[in-house]
């Protein structure tokens, strides 16, 4: 569950298992029926028919603390996991093997039919260390944390009457959960239990793909442009003008071309300068090797993206876990400094796009080393290996 950036990595895996041999089908929110589909993919829709990047803006615009964002954010994904149980449940009948999404989705329905289950997680905070010892208070408080996060997954248990689990990780597959991220962007931690695999990044070449007339016709007239791409921080439920204007006067001050993707609702009617293109969704593996740096939210997809495609951020992290991610951006030497999003200037703008420029040699150096490293890791490759395993046991 989740917007394109949280999906797409579940599309690449399901690629690279459908090569391999196997009957794959994808079960996601009906928005994302044509993009699943016009992969290869078995689709089946899971949840209510609405649009999840909008539904997600709408957040995000009602609440301006992180805190209180990340808070509904939660509620709103612990209403979908629950109401969706009867679906998730049909769709898993007959399988050989459930992988249970980041969300933990499919973990309750898998347990109850008996099929057996490979995790697969994004987010590393959300692994437990169990062999790190921790003193008292900290173990309380790790309990404390864990009993409450599991509380909406029990509601979903007692549908089934299965016993309440105390933590997440209870219902965590034993046998192998899927970590799809470099450790040459995140070190593995020594004290994971060994199901816990690091893979490296998933991730395919869209070689299909073309510019149309008026992107290929901007690209080849000018410098290298910023790519400014902020995912589903730039679905809108309402006009953002004065956001959208805060970097398109920076983009001017600074002299420095552009391509935008997202504020759809604004950019109707908003004129931009000759010297920026507005853009739709356009391949990473694409876009990113045309730019001169990316402008992103730091959420798991343009993360993993300016990794693999060597491109230098600026970060601007809106909720969640992508302050964490634009700080280890920074200290690999991929980044320069975040903007938080509730701190967003012109000046701040501005004064990134300067620092890029005075350190951009050292930055495009390391993320062209950085891209090599990823690369070499082959994390679709090992994942299939890895399940492949699991199979034969």
């Amino acid at each position: 569950m989740g917007t394109r950036g949280d999906v797409q990595p579940y599309i690449y895996l399901a690629q690279a298992l459908t090569d391999a041999g196997y009957e794959v089908t994808l079960g996601s929110h009906p928005c994302w029926k044509s993009l699943i589909e016009k992969s290869g993919v078995l689709f089946v829709p899971i949840g209510p028919d609405i649009d999840i990047e909008r539904e997600a803006s709408a957040i995000r615009s009602d609440s301006t603390h992180p805190v209180v964002s990340m808070l509904k954010t939660m509620n709103f994904i612990f209403r979908i996991v629950q109401n969706s149980s009867p679906e998730i449940f049909d769709a898993c009948k007959g399988k050989d093997l459930i992988i249970v999404s980041h969300s933990q989705m499919a973990a309750t329905e898998a347990e109850v039919l008996g099929i057996p289950t490979v995790n697969v997680t994004l987010q590393t905070e959300m692994i437990p260390e169990k062999l790190k010892a921790m003193k008292p208070l900290q173990k309380a408080l790790g309990k404390l944390i864990a009993s409450q996060a599991a509380k909406p997954y029990n509601k979903v248990r007692k549908r089934y009457n299965l016993p309440k689990v105390n933590s997440m990780d209870e219902v965590m597959s034993n046998r192998l959960n899927l970590i799809p991220i470099s450790r040459h962007f995140i070190a593995p931690s020594p004290y994971w239990e060994p199901q816990h695999q690091m893979t490296g990044f998933w991730y395919t070449e869209d070689k299909e793909y073309a510019p149309d007339t008026s992107l290929a016709t901007f690209l080849e007239n000018g410098e290298k442009p910023v790519i400014l791409a902020l995912g589903a921080m730039s679905f809108e439920a309402k006009k953002e003008e004065d956001k959208l204007s805060k970097f398109i006067r920076a983009f001017e001050i600074t002299g420095t071309r552009a391509i935008i993707q997202g504020f759809q609702m604004t950019l109707k009617t908003y004129t931009l300068p000759k010297s920026m293109l507005a853009v739709g969704p356009i391949p990473h593996s694409y876009l990113f090797r045309k730019g001169w740096c990316v402008i992103h939210h730091c959420g798991f997809g343009t993360s993993a993206a300016s990794l693999i495609y060597g491109i230098p951020s600026i970060p601007v992290p809106h909720i969640l876990d992508q302050f964490a991610n634009a700080e280890r951006l920074v200290k690999i030497g991929a980044a320069v400094p975040p903007i938080k999003a509730s701190d967003l200037t012109e000046q701040r703008i501005v004064d990134a796009i300067m620092l890029m420029r005075s350190s951009y040699a050292e930055k495009f150096s390391r993320v062209t080393e950085l891209s090599e490293l990823v690369k070499a890791e082959h994390g679709l490759d090992k994942s299939v290996e890895l399940i492949n395993q699991i199979m034969g046991d």
